[in-house]
């Protein structure tokens, strides 16, 4: 059997980092989610750090790269 031609191989690839990165932003979007509920039960994203053993920064990052996606993506306009 004769190995895929290169060109396969890379197209093949390609379409899976594709998958792999959207599947990763999705995931980063729902952590983000969890966090901001967090925050909601514990006050705010100190607490949350502290809770989570992680540093205030990771936590204040997380959120507020997820409420800016969630801002263009609110006020992306069309033009039709």
């Amino acid at each position: 059997m004769e190995p895929k031609p290169w060109r396969d191989r890379i197209r093949d690839e390609d379409k899976l980092l594709t998958r792999l990165n959207r599947l990763a932003s999705e995931a980063a979007d729902r952590r983000a989610e969890a966090l901001l509920e967090g925050v909601a039960d514990l006050g705010d994203r100190a607490e949350v750090a502290r809770d989570l053993g992680i540093s205030w920064n990771a936590v204040d990052k997380a959120i507020r790269k997820y409420q800016s996606k969630k801002d263009a993506s609110t006020n992306s306009t069309t033009t039709e």
